[in-house]
């Protein structure tokens, strides 16, 4: 009977160390790998598995893409040549209808899912969740494109990529670690509703996207983190590829 106990013990003592150990978990590991290339384009590296994200100005032909992701089919998230720049021969792209037609029509092939919200697989050892992205108050991302965005589950981080996307009540139900949202307003949020998207999400590190090209500054992600109470924000460093 002790001997049951002393073992019960430890592992109700390793269970909470391991738990407190999670909780303590610095903001820096949850973001380990993970690269800005502007705008909304991101590449993350986990695990040996290497993601991108809406891939845009692309400088250099790496074919080095294990999984790539695209939100929608709009020139500064879905530009063929810089996806072409990123495949190789066992690439999984997984983006909407929409994308995968242009993708077609520009010849590139292999292995491409189509997705929409709601959906859910697993690809090279990732689940990935599509989830919906669109306007509540403008037109340029209507809800009924079923355009996404999506929940990447990599080593045990769970990271988001917004897409285009206004603040939309089907956040209520994402739980994540990492959230990549965008700031500029005009097409997206603005720095408040992210902020506000941010607060609702609490992840343990949320990241501002969208700006620097096109429409949104600095100055819209630096107002998106003075508003994040209470929060972890990174501002990350644009890098080229």
């Amino acid at each position: 009977m002790k001997s049951r106990f002393t073992l019960g013990l430890a592992i109700l003592l390793t269970t909470a160390i391991a738990a407190q150990a999670a909780v303590e978990m610095p903001a820096a590991s949850y973001i380990a790998g993970l690269k800005w290339l502007g705008h909304a384009s991101f590449q993350w590296v986990r695990g040996g598995v290497t993601v991108y994200f809406d891939p845009w100005k692309i400088k250099s032909s790496p074919h080095d893409a294990d999984i790539l992701l695209i939100s929608h089919p709009h020139f500064d998230h879905l530009d063929t040549a810089d996806v072409a720049k990123l495949v190789k021969a066992n690439t999984v792209i997984v983006t909407p209808a929409a994308c995968a037609e242009k993708l077609k029509q520009a010849h590139i092939s292999g292995d491409i899912r189509v997705v929409k919200p709601g959906d859910v697989l697993t690809v090279k050892g990732a689940k990935i969740e599509v989830v919906p992205a669109y306007n509540t108050d403008k037109i340029f991302h209507l809800k009924q494109n079923q355009w996404v965005g999506f929940i990447v589950e990599l080593n045990g981080t769970r990271l988001y990529h917004a897409g285009d996307t206004d603040f939309i009540p089907e956040m209520n139900l994402f739980k994540v670690d990492v959230a990549l949202l965008p700031v500029s307003g005009t097409y997206v949020m603005t720095a408040e509703e992210a902020a506000h998207a941010a607060q609702l999400l609490a992840p343990r590190v949320a990241i501002p996207m969208h700006y620097g090209s096109i429409v949104g500054s600095a100055a819209d992600a630096k107002r998106f983190q003075s508003l994040c109470s209470g929060l972890v924000v990174e501002i990350l460093k644009k890098e080229d590829l």
